[in-house]
């Protein structure tokens, strides 16, 4: 299911509003409610992996919904807190305003980090598409610098990364490093699979090798998980993998039992089906998952 078919009305209103479709998206996605992502928190500390709540939603533009949407995360890092979850905060920038005003993800952020900040959290910013990637990366530098208990999601199939990686490293905090799921023109971003690789591989190198920095390696492919592997045997200061809820889970497993510290991606919330399509295109089983829910028997 290609991005084109996934955007498509009648595919999003036929996975959205029929019981195979929220099947689907329940393998990816906690639930609809804070609620609904604390119980599968619960169950994932439980298996020995800490969290990062992600309330899904992007692109907002009115200020309503900025706030509405801090409102949530502020609720989510007192939950954390009241639960006793080992879990953080994931946002996105144009959840928070970005894509109205810069300033207003300046005072969200601003808002959220000193929230946690109080409670002994730290949050990640999410990268979202090109357009906003020089914008997110200020951000961070603001944040970070002001308080001190941040992280950044960086994309290595961007052309520009190799760059920001070297921007930020100074700052301390922690680094997601993953490949990226958007759809970029070949000018911004790299689109063949093994010169992403490499960029990845030669990232990893770059993070493992900074020890005031927590390295966040976002990965499913195992030929990187065994180069992440190698590298961790040689550093001393901490690091942890980070994956998806509900992909290749039982690597998941294989990770936590071998001692490897494992951060889950968990999402949560009602606007899920951008999510979703991301992750039909990077895993096309995942759309025969629905096909035989919806037509089998």
């Amino acid at each position: 299911m290609t991005f084109a078919v996934a955007g498509a009305a009648p595919v999003e209103k036929m996975i959205t509003s029929t019981r195979p479709g929220r099947a689907l998206a329940r393998r990816f996605v906690a639930g609809d409610t804070l609620d609904d992502a604390v119980e599968v928190a619960r169950t994932i500390n439980a298996g020995g992996m800490s969290v990062s709540l992600d309330f899904l939603g992007e692109e907002v533009h009115d200020e309503a919904s900025v706030w509405a949407a801090t409102d949530e995360y502020i609720e989510s890092l007192d939950r954390i807190h009241e639960e006793r979850l080992d879990a953080n905060i994931s946002v996105k920038p144009t959840q928070l305003g970005l894509a109205i005003d810069e300033a207003h993800a300046i005072q969200a952020i601003d808002r959220l980090a000193s929230r946690a900040l109080e409670l002994g959290m730290t949050i990640t910013i999410d990268m979202e598409d090109s357009r906003y990637t020089d914008s997110t990366v200020r951000l961070y530098e603001k944040a970070q610098s002001e308080h001190g208990n941040l992280g950044i999601a960086l994309q290595t199939y961007l052309r520009r990364t190799p760059d920001d990686l070297e921007r930020i490293l100074p700052l301390g905090g922690h680094i997601r490093l993953c490949k990226g799921a958007y759809v970029e023109p070949e000018e911004v971003a790299l689109v063949d699979k093994e010169e992403v690789d490499a960029a990845f591989a030669s990232q990893l190198h770059t993070l493992m090798a900074a020890e005031q920095t927590k390295p966040a390696i976002a990965t499913h492919d195992l030929k990187l998980v065994h180069q992440t592997e190698s590298l961790a045997a040689r550093r001393a200061a901490p690091f942890e993998f980070q994956m998806l809820y509900g992909v290749r889970r039982e690597l998941q497993n294989r990770l936590v039992a071998e001692g490897y510290p494992l951060r889950i991606y968990l999402p949560f919330g009602s606007q899920w089906y951008p999510y979703l399509t991301r992750r039909l295109a990077e895993r096309p089983a995942n759309a025969w998952f629905f096909v035989r829910a919806a037509f089998g028997r």
